[in-house]
């Protein structure tokens, strides 16, 4: 422990797995450390079961009928992975893809008027789908289209569109779509939480309903994977990257303190042992004073027998209700896996419903997604308050990271990787960097 490291890290939530991953396979010394005696902290999967009913306080052991503890691993943030977003580009150019197993998520929904509605995937689902009438079909045909054929770097696509001053709203004017077809392509297709983006430049949401097509492109039921045994895989994925390029694990380590000498980090206090660093990367929970709240996140996980309503029995989907169709400002989501991804017993479900907190009753705001999972054998309710570092780190050369937000994927989680790498090196983060050498010399070629 009484080493020099380039990096230490502190927390082994997805964030700083991956960062620690990175910064070995680039040669740093890293020691990571977590108070926890488990890897994944804010974004861990909990098993067995028991272990969940106390974690949230539940006094009552969980039921016969929830089959073997062991059989169940329960995400804390319910995300899905996007097939063709960073996040699987990171797995691959690391090859961290060896050590997981991935599934389609078999279906994404959208909620309208009460009901729901599968989110068409394809030319032929959308002129079949009940979304919207027959002459809306056609108009969004020709937008996604000239959605497919955007390319910001030739003009002869750009149809009369200035990709970075036309407003989005101007777009959606432009191929005259109507207010639901809108709710849907900003919510369902473009993933946006709130109405903001439609006064902003469209090229960012050119973009995102472009990686949404070229993410459902690859595997056809829907843009999403979900990892076999739980998220909680994904960072252990990168903590072994770590390890076998050197990197030292410490779990179960609490941290007394970190040492600052001229308002520079050098080292981690931890029983009684320095160690000593250059730079330290950590998630919120241990940097309580460098931390500003921005706001927060009700998630409540939900143990069903059954899956959920109108959605052709699927054993994974996602459900999207745009705020518009709940009075609200940002949406609300629910993500659903099961049995079949090796998270729960034997014909269980579990559905996460989530959403930003609006008001002082939380439990209310997130009622609608609520509903459409009835009949529920138990819930677990998480109020977390979501939190960003208050300064860039330059001078203290501390970097924390961004609390996990809302959003049912982990785009938002890849950029703030990338804006932390670039903060600590100076340089621009290149997925190229991720690959590891060749002939490690760790020898794991031979596998």
């Amino acid at each position: 422990m009484d080493e020099e490291y380039d990096v230490i890290v502190l927390g082994t939530g997805l964030t700083e797995c991956i960062l620690s991953g990175i910064m070995s396979v680039n040669g740093k010394k890293v020691l990571h450390m977590d108070r926890n005696p488990y890897y994944g902290g804010e974004s861990s999967s909990i098993t067995p079961l028991e272990e969940l009913y106390k974690r949230f306080g539940l006094s009552d052991s969980p039921p016969e009928s929830m089959g073997r503890g062991r059989d169940w691993n329960v995400d804390l943030i319910p995300k899905f992975l996007m097939a063709n977003g960073q996040l699987v580009k990171m797995l691959l150019y690391t090859e961290v893809t060896r050590y997981l197993d991935f599934k389609v998520v078999e279906g994404s929904f959208v909620y309208k008027g009460g009901k729901i509605y599968k989110v068409p995937s394809t030319e032929t689902e959308a002129l079949a789908s009940n979304l919207m009438g027959m002459f809306e079909k056609r108009r969004f045909r020709k937008f996604l289209v000239f959605v497919a054929n955007f390319d910001e770097n030739d003009p002869k696509t750009f149809e009369g569109v200035d990709p970075k001053q036309t407003t989005m709203r101007d777009v959606y004017k432009k191929f005259d779509l109507g207010q639901d077809v809108i709710d849907f392509t900003g919510h369902a297709l473009a993933l946006y939480r709130t109405d903001d983006y439609l006064d902003q430049p469209c090229l960012e949401t050119i973009n995102r309903i472009k990686l949404y097509s070229e993410s459902l492109a690859r595997y056809g039921k829907s843009p999403y994977l979900y990892p076999l045994y739980g998220l909680g895989e994904l960072p252990q994925g990168f903590a072994r990257l770590s390890a076998i390029y050197g990197g030292t694990y410490m779990l179960n380590k609490p941290v007394d303190e970190i040492v600052l000498e001229n308002g520079r980090v050098v080292g981690v206090k931890s029983e009684g042992e320095v160690a000593r660093c250059k730079q330290l990367i950590c998630d919120p929970s241990y940097i309580p004073d460098r931390v500003r709240k921005v706001g927060q996140v009700i998630r409540v996980i939900c143990v069903l027998s059954h899956p959920i309503k109108n959605t052709n029995d699927a054993n994974s989907c996602q459900i999207i209700i745009p705020q518009n169709q709940v009075n609200r400002n940002s949406d609300i989501y629910v993500c659903m896996i099961s049995y079949a991804h090796n998270v729960a017993a034997q014909g269980k479900y579990i559905a996460i419903a989530s959403t930003t907190v609006e008001t002082s009753d939380p439990e209310a705001e997130i009622e609608p997604a609520l509903e459409l999972l009835e009949p529920i054998d138990q819930k677990f309710v998480a109020i977390s308050d979501l939190y960003e570092p208050s300064d860039d780190g330059t001078e203290s050369q501390i970097f924390g990271s961004r609390a996990y937000d809302a959003t049912t994927h982990f785009e938002t989680t890849c950029n703030d990787i990338k804006d932390i790498y670039k903060r600590m090196t100076g340089t621009d983060f290149d997925f190229e960097n991720m690959k590891r050498k060749q002939n490690d010399v760790f020898g794991e070629d031979e596998q």
